[in-house]
């Protein structure tokens, strides 16, 4: 069988309309030889009626900590609703069709309700269902734990699914249906000539998504990559190419001529985050008390970013709504940390830009002259960091594009 791994978003089959589109991207599939597996988000986004964010806020504020296992069961339901109802538009237009939850599909998961992680997948029931010549219908976000309890798999649970199924079942590639075009050099709302990339690499898609851009999660990039599937990042209301994401460097030349491949691939931004300094000067062990900083906020499940250890001082960053928990912890702890709230975090991304001489320089370069002031800054050999004001995001961001030649010509 050639199997071939179709997600669609939650926009993707929020009205009856859509849901066609959907069914006949499907049936396209079917008449070009493939065996689909579809993985299906919720409904609709925040608000809408069958979104997961709408079935969470039904028990907001019932108690003050809602029950995790309880939780996951009840944020499973808009996948299987939908799940219904694609299922439905696809037997109308004549497809063989059945609807597998995560669970019946063999996903299984550890029990960390809420951002559980996948630790196999048993196809032998999807296959089964293929080889019979039925479309297999999965509802994405969510599996099950070795002794049935179901779970869900946190932000991107439906990339995820998609790839591990597409892993599983050795497909050919993974399709990702949103509603944009592509992966884009930078988000399109800020810059406005932004293009469609036509290929990425893996490592590439995965420092842009860490970064803010938000097509696919990089938890399903990674997973693809363990078996070298291409994933095409497509449109479900166009049929544009979209991009492509693969192992491959893109706009390699023909031979032996490697001149050709590109430095810098796309421009990302996270908003929102606040920047937290923690003095060390004046500790005699600061080994120790690095160690307790994070450890601080370990326990208390706050993740941090962009971090600098220096002889006096300790930088990091969390986003704002956490900054405020952050700081009282550090407080307790016998600190005297200070933050700058309403910070943002600019990156280029670039498989190209190890080892290049003057790419740091350029980047100083564009956010000085837009009179940008840069808070702090990293970088990778695939990703160059800085943090500035909120304010100035947006004219970083485009600086940035216009400085590296990213625009459409």
């Amino acid at each position: 069988m050639r199997v071939l791994v179709q997600k669609f978003g939650g926009t993707s089959v929020s009205s009856a309309e859509r849901r066609a589109q959907v069914a006949a991207k499907v049936s396209e599939a079917v008449r070009e030889g493939y065996s689909p597996v579809v993985v299906v988000s919720a409904i609709g986004r925040s608000g809408d009626p069958y979104a997961t964010d709408t079935f969470i806020n039904l028990v907001n504020g019932i108690t003050l900590e809602s029950p995790k296992r309880e939780m996951d069961l009840l944020m499973s339901c808009g996948e299987i609703i939908s799940g219904v109802v694609l299922t439905s538009t696809l037997k109308s237009m004549g497809l063989e069709a059945i609807l597998l939850t995560g669970g019946q599909a063999g996903i299984i998961t550890n029990d960390c309700y809420g951002d559980a992680r996948i630790i196999r997948v048993e196809p032998k029931g999807i296959l089964d269902h293929l080889s019979e010549g039925r479309v297999v219908v999965v509802t994405g976000f969510q599996g099950v734990t070795e002794d049935g309890q179901v779970t869900t798999l946190g932000r991107g649970g439906s990339d995820t699914t998609a790839s591990a199924l597409g892993v599983a079942l050795n497909a050919e590639v993974i399709d990702i249906y949103t509603d944009v075009e592509g992966i884009m050099t930078a988000d399109p709302r800020i810059v406005e000539d932004a293009r469609i990339l036509d290929v990425v690499t893996y490592n590439e898609i995965c420092h842009l998504a860490h970064q803010g851009a938000k097509v696919i999660h990089p938890r399903a990039v990674e997973i693809a990559m363990q078996r070298n599937i291409p994933i095409w990042i497509k449109c479900t209301f166009s049929d544009a190419r979209g991009t492509l994401v693969t192992s491959i460097q893109p706009d390699m030349g023909a031979g032996t001529d490697i001149t050709g491949d590109r430095t810098i691939t796309g421009i990302a931004h996270t908003p929102n985050v606040t920047q937290i300094q923690v003095p060390t000067h004046d500790v005699a062990d600061v080994l120790q008390v690095d160690k307790q900083i994070f450890k601080g906020m370990a326990l208390a499940d706050i993740s941090v970013d962009f971090i600098s250890v220096q002889p006096e001082s300790v930088l990091y960053t969390v986003p704002d709504e956490i900054a405020e928990k952050a700081m009282k912890i550090l407080d307790n702890l016998g600190f005297k940390p200070t933050a700058v709230p309403g910070c943002a975090k600019v990156s280029i991304v670039g498989a190209g830009i190890a080892g290049v001489p003057g790419v740091m320089a350029n980047m100083v370069e564009a956010l000085s002259d837009a009179g940008v002031r840069i808070l702090q800054s990293a970088d990778s050999h695939t990703t160059i960091w800085v943090l500035v004001n909120k304010e100035d995001m947006v004219p970083a961001v485009q600086a940035l594009h216009k400085k590296f030649l990213l625009g459409a010509c």
